[in-house]
C-alpha cells in the first residue's frame, strides 16, 4: 500500500480536517455492503468520506455526548432506499467497542479505523480545558464525566505527578514541573489552563525546536485523566476480534506512545517477534505461518509534505493497518455473524 504525499485532505462541514484522509480511504478500501467501525468519530471527518465512497453502513463511536450530537445530525444526511441511516452512532469509549457493538446488534466489520488523536473540536474549544494556547477551565475530560485536570493536579502526590508527566509527557523535566505544582497549589488552587502553563513554562527552559514548554505536561495528564493508554490497549484487542474475515484494521497514532502499543499488538497479530538483545541473531522479525493477521504496512505511513504544511496537526501521525486472513473464522467477536 502506497502513500499518497500531494493529496491534502479538505476540511469536512464542519471544517474539521481529517488527518490522512486519502490514505486511511486506500487501506480500508470499503465498497458497497460493508460494515465500516469508525471508533474515534470526533468531527465525522473519516465516517462521511467512508458513507460517500461506497453504499456502506458505518457504526461510530465516540464517548463526548457533543460528537454524538454532530453524529446524529449527520446521519440524517446519509439514509438508504428504505429511509434507514447508513450511520449508526454508539456513544461510549472504544475500550469498550465490542459491548457497545454487541448491544447494537452490529455484524463483524470489514473495516475498523482509529484515530487516536485528540479531536479538534476538544482542542479548540477553550470551554473543555485541553489547549495550554487559550484559557478555560482545567478540565479535559473527554466524555465529560469524572474526575477532571483540576482535581488531579490539586491532590495527587507530588511522585504521581512526576510520572504523569514523565512516562504519559516524556517530560524531562517532570520533577521539576511536579514540585513547583505542589508548591503553589498550597496557596491557590489550579482552575485555569493559562494558570498551570504558566507555572510550566516558568519552571521548564524553552524548547530550541519552538514547541511549547507547557505541551508536554499538558500531554501528560491529559492521558492520564482520560486513561488513553488504556482504552488503546483494551481497543486495539477487542477490534481485531471484531474483523470480519478479510476485514482491515488502520490505526493513526500521534505520539510514541500510542505507536509503540499499535506496533505491538499488531506486530503480535501477525505474528511478529522480536528478542531482548538487537545483537542476538534471533532478534530479527519473523513472521508465523499461523498468525490470523497480515501486515498491510511494513514502516507506518506518515503524511506528506503538501499535507503537513496545510494542517500542522498531521505532522506526527502515523498510520498502521493489518488484514484478517480469509482462512480464519475462529477470533470473531461473540455473537458476531460474517
Amino acid at each position: 500500500m502506497n502513500a499518497m504525499p500531494n493529496t491534502i485532505p479538505m476540511p469536512d462541514a464542519t471544517g474539521h480536517i481529517p488527518v490522512m484522509l486519502a490514505e486511511v480511504l486506500d487501506a480500508l478500501k470499503p465498497v458497497d455492503g460493508d460494515a465500516i467501525l469508525d471508533c474515534t468519530f470526533g468531527g465525522g471527518g473519516y465516517t462521511t468520506a467512508i458513507l460517500n465512497s461506497a453504499d456502506c453502513t458505518v457504526w461510530g463511536i465516540d464517548r463526548d455526548p457533543d460528537a454524538i450530537a454532530r453524529g446524529h445530525a449527520l446521519a440524517r444526511t446519509f439514509v438508504d432506499a428504505t429511509g434507514q441511516s447508513r450511520l449508526h452512532m454508539l456513544h461510549g469509549g472504544f475500550g469498550s467497542m465490542q459491548e457497545l457493538t454487541q448491544q447494537a446488534n452490529a455484524p463483524a466489520f470489514n473495516g475498523i479505523v482509529l484515530d487516536l488523536g485528540v479531536s479538534s473540536f476538544q482542542l479548540d474549544e477553550a470551554e473543555r480545558g485541553f489547549s495550554f494556547k487559550q484559557d478555560g477551565p482545567l478540565d479535559m475530560r473527554m466524555a465529560k464525566s469524572g474526575r477532571t485536570a483540576a482535581d488531579l493536579v490539586n491532590t495527587a502526590p507530588e511522585a504521581e505527578l512526576a510520572d504523569i508527566f514523565h512516562f504519559y509527557g516524556e517530560e524531562r523535566h517532570a520533577r521539576r514541573v511536579a514540585r513547583a505544582i505542589v508548591a503553589d497549589r498550597v496557596e491557590t488552587p489550579f482552575t485555569t489552563t493559562a494558570q498551570l502553563a504558566g507555572l510550566i513554562r516558568r519552571v521548564v527552559p524553552s524548547d530550541r525546536s519552538g514547541i511549547d514548554s507547557a505541551t508536554r505536561s499538558f500531554q501528560g495528564l491529559r492521558i492520564a485523566v482520560n486513561d488513553e493508554l488504556g482504552e488503546i490497549e483494551r481497543g486495539l484487542e477487542q477490534a481485531l476480534d471484531l474483523l470480519a474475515p478479510g476485514g482491515r484494521l488502520v490505526v493513526v497514532s500521534f505520539h510514541s506512545l500510542e505507536d509503540r502499543i499499535a506496533k505491538r499488538v499488531m506486530g503480535a497479530a501477525t505474528g511478529k517477534t522480536q528478542s531482548f538483545s538487537r545483537y542476538d541473531p534471533r532478534a530479527a522479525l519473523t513472521k508465523g505461518d499461523d498468525s490470523a493477521f497480515t501486515a498491510l504496512t511494513g514502516r507506518p505511513i506518515r503524511p506528506g509534505d503538501a499535507e503537513c504544511a496545510a494542517n500542522p496537526r498531521a505532522r506526527s501521525a502515523r498510520l498502521r493497518a493489518v488484514v484478517k486472513r480469509n482462512s480464519d473464522v475462529a477470533s470473531l467477536g461473540k455473537g458476531q455473524t460474517p
